[in-house]
């Protein structure tokens, strides 16, 4: 595909200036293909992995339609997750930078509904969304929908795959039908094309592909070990690459929880996220992380979407995504921003085996085999970067005034050989591997989500009529 730079599309001047203050100036495949079309106001559905600038997509397009005079809420994004939320409005207020009367307002469940009512009442002409938290702002009447000119759904596949279809169905029932509706989607399932027929209006499809869809910036490597060696080698690892933030993947939150705990007796600095955790927890933990209070992450899947950080050092699959795709989207947490990174997945039986035989046919990747490193591959790499240090000192020859004090010290008797041996000892790390110890029962290898109810587990009451839903609970 041809290379198409930001200042050759049709943006007025304060969106071409945001995009440069941002240090954009080519646009993505998605970018160059939906925004020309969004701006003549056409339905589209966008089909693309993540990484690839699906926000800007929309986002540009959104904010040079929108009505600035008009204070009502004229546009809707709604998105699976309230991290998703957050970092989609605040994308959206950095391209907005030069539009001074125009305001944008994130809305999502664990933040006290007060507020984001007080919030609501000083006007936004833009909402970003999670679809339950909405739900409850129409029923109370907080939010009135019938100016809405555009629909965005972003991450659809996720927010079905989160049981939020009927919610869904009930926003786009409630907007005005003569509004546009743009989605976004890393795969299209057959409930995603229902709602395509259903409610978007002779909509143009675009299908981005790459012919990778991890970044050539991240190494990948998986390590053939026994269940119980899991964490005494995510310490190996740790110590052997010298990473200081990584984030630990676990498939359930009662994995999360238990591997948190189990790396904080191991002596680091480790914190869980996922779907128990209220809003204000949620932010403490992941400011910690960004802040490098927090050495480990330990998230679910769906917990993680939204975590921006741009330092992450490496990513451990702890358990192997029951879906292809969500390999991608863990291992996009690092090798951001520039960076390399590193991905390590852990196999320990025939279906782990399959499964990470379907991420590198689904990747189109090739994933490197690797060995647990050994007490002495440890010793020598430490030992290997002092040695280089110390001949950079005795080289810049900055070792003058510490001579005096090497004489001192063999005045006692000891040699030379013996005090650099004792200063080796200080200087190199104590290398302690965690003996492997036996996991509490669990099963690896239960599904993500299961294919019943689609939903969570647990009864979420309905409102004014409205049926309770059964949400899954324990997986995200």
């Amino acid at each position: 595909m041809k290379k198409v730079t930001f200042d050759s599309l049709a943006l007025s001047q304060d969106m071409q200036s945001a995009v440069k203050d941002m240090g954009f100036v080519e646009a993505s495949p998605i970018q160059t293909e939906t925004i020309p079309l969004i701006l003549k106001r056409k339905d589209v559905v966008g089909q693309a992995q993540t990484g690839t600038g699906k926000t800007a997509a929309f986002g540009i397009p959104l904010l040079e339609l929108i009505n600035e005079k008009e204070k009502s809420v004229s546009s809707l994004v709604l998105c699976p997750t309230r991290e998703l939320a957050l970092q989609v409005s605040q994308e959206l207020k950095k391209l907005a930078k030069y539009k001074r009367n125009l305001h944008i307002l994130a809305v999502y469940g664990g933040e006290p509904i007060q507020m984001q009512i007080r919030a609501l009442k000083r006007g936004a002409q833009i909402i970003v969304a999670t679809p339950g938290r909405l739900m409850d702002h129409m029923e109370r009447r907080t939010i009135s929908l019938e100016k809405v000119q555009m629909v965005v759904l972003d991450e659809a596949d996720e927010m079905l795959n989160m049981g939020f279809r009927e919610d869904i169905e009930t926003i786009l029932k409630t907007v005005p039908d003569e509004r546009q509706t743009v989605l976004f989607s890393a795969t299209m399932p057959k409930p995603i094309l229902d709602i395509t027929k259903n409610y978007q209006r002779n909509p143009e499809f675009v299908k981005v592909t790459t012919e990778k869809l991890t970044a050539t910036a991240i190494e990948q490597i998986y390590l053939d070990i026994k269940r119980e060696a899991k964490l005494p080698t995510i310490a190996a690892l740790m110590q052997l690459h010298q990473i200081k933030m990584a984030i630990v993947f676990c498939n359930t939150k009662a994995r999360v929880d238990e591997i948190t705990e189990d790396l904080r007796m191991q002596g680091f600095k480790a914190d869980a996220i996922h779907g128990d955790l209220n809003q204000r927890k949620r932010n403490t933990v992941l400011e910690s992380f960004r802040n490098g209070g927090t050495a480990l992450l330990v998230a679910t899947d769906v917990a993680a979407r939204g975590i921006d950080v741009s330092n992450v050092d490496a990513v451990f699959n702890y358990d192997l995504p029951m879906d292809p795709e969500y390999y991608v989207h863990r291992i996009g947490r690092t090798g951001r921003a520039g960076k390399s990174g590193k991905a390590f997945s852990f196999t320990c039986s025939k279906s782990d085996r399959y499964r990470l035989q379907d991420i590198e046919q689904f990747a189109k990747i090739k994933i490197q085999r690797t060995e647990v490193p050994s007490t002495k591959e440890l010793l020598e790499n430490n030992a290997e970067k002092l040695f280089e240090q110390l001949k950079t000192i005795l080289t810049e020859g900055r070792v003058r005034n510490y001579e005096a004090l090497v004489n001192d010290f063999c005045a006692d008797g000891y040699t030379t050989y013996d005090m650099a041996v004792a200063l080796l000892k200080l200087a190199l790390p104590e290398i302690t591997i965690p003996k492997p110890t036996k996991e509490k029962a669990g099963n690896d290898n239960k599904p993500e989500f299961r294919k019943k109810d689609q939903g969570f587990k647990g009864k979420r009451a309905g409102k004014k009529g409205r049926k309770a839903k059964t949400f899954q609970a324990e997986y995200y």
